[in-house]
């Protein structure tokens, strides 16, 4: 029986940054899908990754990703980058997600993000009951870990949970602890899937 449901931030609750990121590479001169493709190359241990376990201050992290750029052929602004991050709120999300909480799921926001540009305005942080940030916790999404806290958080079993995301890596750990997952590509379809899994409307 599911008892609460588990939300991405960027690219679930927020639009993503791909867009913006294919946008600033034809800007720049860049090979579509460098960003991303320079974001997947030592995952656990790149500039990116550092930042939002707040091992490194964003001022490293700008040398460093600047840095990782240039190696892999391109030149790149890392803050002009990170300013890309900022989504607009998708609305169909957040009554999703209030639908939820009258049914009387609990609710937790799972985010990888930086401690100097937190992603959730406070107004949405509210609507959780958990909240668990890479920046604050120390580690990231993958980490099964990650999971794992979220649910003792929430006082519940991980095939108790449904964990929405828009990254299969993310949801591969959580599947395999037991939660029910849902990757958001099209946002229609994601909460049809979800709807399904609770049996109630959440639109």
């Amino acid at each position: 029986m599911i008892k609460a449901t588990l939300w991405d931030v960027g690219g679930v609750i927020f639009t993503g940054p791909f867009e913006r990121f294919a946008a600033y590479e034809v800007e720049h001169g860049l090979p579509d899908g460098f960003i991303r493709r320079l974001n997947a190359t030592n995952p656990d241990s790149n500039a990116w990754a550092r930042l939002e376990r707040s091992e490194i201050a964003f001022e490293e992290f700008c040398a460093l990703f600047e840095d990782e750029a240039r190696a892999a052929g391109g030149t790149l602004d890392a803050s002009e980058v990170m300013a890309l991050l900022h989504g607009e709120v998708r609305v169909e999300m957040v009554e999703a997600i209030r639908r939820c909480r009258d049914r009387g799921l609990r609710t937790a926001m799972l985010t990888n993000n930086v401690a100097a540009s937190s992603e959730a305005p406070a107004e949405l942080a509210e609507l959780f009951d958990v909240v668990v940030e890479s920046s604050r916790v120390g580690f990231r999404k993958p980490d099964p870990r990650f999971y794992q806290l979220a649910c003792e958080q929430l006082e519940i079993e991980p095939p108790e949970a449904v964990f929405l995301d828009d990254l299969g890596v993310n949801l591969k750990p959580a599947r395999e602890l037991g939660m029910t997952t849902i990757k958001v590509t099209d946002p229609a379809a994601a909460l049809r899937e979800l709807e399904q899994v609770l049996g109630f409307a959440l639109r």
